[in-house]
């Protein structure tokens, strides 16, 4: 067997080796980017802005969609369009980013932290029935990293039970269930462009809805409160609409620069989600031949995958090493710092949410327990990201066929050195790098 790199050995692949790159940008970015500069038209409800909403919704198959100013805004404007406020109990997966059930609290909303599936990471519909109560509005589903949940038995719970189905996509542009775009399954989806997104312009955010009515709400919502105009008139609405179909709000609004940097995004997008979705299945055909190491399940209704993190699982039991063991072992054979590392912290012990340290969630002493996270177990989500789990940024897929030959390549020689791996002392990783949002 060869030596670990990480004891000394011979890395599996050379530092001096080139990777991909995120974000990338070309030189059409660059000229539209000046060309609205010197328009003097940079705000909001501009030309370009709207082309790109229009293509964008087309390109998902949703029926109305608008920008806002980021991920996180645009879950709490599905939240506020569709009438769920204080007290209210929304059900939400305990892997995600800390942001989803954030937004719950900013309007006043109970986020119910539930547990996940342990071989897709996303919500276990098992228990999210069993979470439901007669204070239940709506559940929001994150669709993470790339693997989703049962769309079509998660959609029949929420029509039985009455509930809004909000659709979390900022980690997949472009997926398709049974040839349909994700975000355009439920009431509301909300997405990010936030830098490390497979579509990005830096930070920013997207609403799709099923239904005008949501549509001019969430309009006014994220423009201070305006009535929607029709100028210009988008998604065949030409007129305008009254005050009666506004909600007091503030101002969640992108900017044209932006948009003109998502536009060069999406001309690339399709061909960039099939590329990483062939690598991904390549490197998971290999992945499954080796002892110890599981694939993440692809569910077969999946026509087009798209990717935020690729994931993979470790079998602690047989290899008897942790995720953060085996990621640094892996990380010195590839010689990519530290890109490998564990998913994210369960929400019920998760160093970014804490909704007890604000005095605004204090609405009275039963509120105040019921969003105490840490009355939620979630073992799971506690397994994927203390023991099991293991992922890696998306721009890692967007290297060609040998760099994936590369990471299994590592992974094996990692796998065939085991007892070695035993003897790694390593910490979690770094679990808040900038490009992980």
């Amino acid at each position: 067997m060869s030596k670990l790199a990480i004891f000394g050995g011979k890395p599996v692949r050379s530092k001096n080796q080139k990777l991909a790159t995120w974000p990338i940008s070309d030189k059409k970015d660059a000229e539209l980017v000046k060309k609205i500069t010197l328009s003097n038209r940079w705000s909001f409800d501009g030309e370009y802005e709207w082309k790109f909403a229009e293509a964008f919704t087309k390109y998902q198959g949703a029926n109305y969609g608008l920008c806002c100013a980021n991920g996180t805004v645009g879950i709490q404007l599905a939240l506020e369009a569709l009438g769920i406020g204080a007290y209210d109990e929304v059900i939400v997966p305990g892997m995600t980013w800390q942001a989803t059930a954030a937004a719950c609290l900013d309007v006043n909303a109970v986020p119910v932290l539930t547990d996940i599936e342990p071989d897709s990471w996303c919500l276990d519909l098992d228990a999210l029935e069993a979470n439901i109560t007669p204070k239940t509005k709506a559940v929001i589903v994150v669709h993470l990293y790339g693997s989703t949940t049962d769309l079509d038995r998660l959609q029949k719970i929420c029509k039985k039970h009455k509930l809004f189905l909000i659709e979390d996509c900022a980690h997949q542009h472009g997926t398709f269930w049974k040839g349909k775009g994700v975000g355009s399954i439920g009431d509301v989806s909300s997405w990010s462009f936030q830098e490390s997104k497979v579509l990005s312009c830096g930070e920013g955010g997207f609403n799709m809805c099923k239904t005008k009515d949501v549509f001019y709400k969430i309009y006014s919502l994220r423009n201070c409160g305006r009535p929607y105009p029709a100028s210009p008139a988008v998604f065949g609405l030409k007129k305008p609409v009254g005050m009666d179909k506004t909600l007091q709000s503030g101002n969640y609004r992108l900017t044209e620069w932006q948009a003109a940097i998502l536009l060069g995004g999406l001309s690339r997008l399709d061909k960039q989600v099939k590329f990483r979705d062939a690598n991904a299945i390549y490197l998971n055909s290999l992945l499954a031949k080796i002892p110890g190491v599981k694939p993440m399940i692809r569910r077969p209704q999946i026509t087009q995958q798209s990717y935020f993190n690729f994931a993979f699982r470790i079998d602690t039991e047989e290899l008897k090493v942790t995720n953060a063991q085996f990621c640094a072992a892996l990380n010195a054979e590839l010689s990519v710092g530290d890109a490998f590392e564990p998913p994210y912290e369960p929400l019920n012990a998760c160093g970014l949410y804490k909704p007890l340290t604000k005095k605004r969630h204090k609405l009275n002493d039963e509120y105040w327990k019921a969003i105490d996270p840490k009355r939620f177990k979630l073992p799971v989500c506690t397994n994927a990201h203390t023991r099991s789990g293991i992922v890696v940024h998306h721009v890692m897929l967007m290297n060609p066929r040998a760099v994936m030959d590369q990471v299994a390549e590592a992974v094996k020689k990692v796998v065939d050195n085991i007892s070695e791996v035993r003897k790694i002392q390593a910490g979690g990783g770094r679990k808040y790098r900038p490009l992980a949002v």
